[in-house]
């Protein structure tokens, strides 16, 4: 369980830093590279402002900073918990964290939400 529980640890110490420094005031955090280069947002702009939002109890403004984010944090708890489960159980690590299937879809989501959130139509996915 020390690796679980030194993700789960690391993982609550970077929520309390961002839920403590507001990621909305100038000079917190450096810009997003790829925003900085290009102008367009990447499939993660906006995920600390989610995340500080998230914190405060706002989910409905972290809904509108980055919906990928707030959908994808379930995700990402559910497999911890297997993790930390397995290894709680003493099982072998698995090869795979997941069927392929669902990771080539979880790709293509994450292309399709970074190609939409930049063009006109999708403004309204921009954080």
């Amino acid at each position: 369980m020390l690796r679980p529980g030194g993700v789960l640890l690391v993982t609550v110490a970077a929520v309390a830093f961002v839920a403590a420094v507001d990621p909305n005031e100038q000079g917190h955090y450096p810009t997003c590279p790829f925003l900085a280069l290009t102008g367009f947002q990447c499939p993660g702009c906006g995920s600390m402002r989610t995340v500080h939002a998230l914190a405060h109890g706002h989910v409905q403004e972290a809904f509108g900073l980055n919906v990928l984010t707030v959908v994808m944090l379930p995700l990402l708890a559910v497999f911890w918990l297997r993790w930390a489960r397995a290894r709680a159980l003493d099982r072998p690590t698995r090869t795979k964290a997941a069927h392929p299937a669902l990771i080539w879809g979880l790709f293509g989501a994450i292309v399709v939400f970074w190609l939409v959130r930049n063009l006109p139509f999708g403004s309204f996915l921009a954080a």
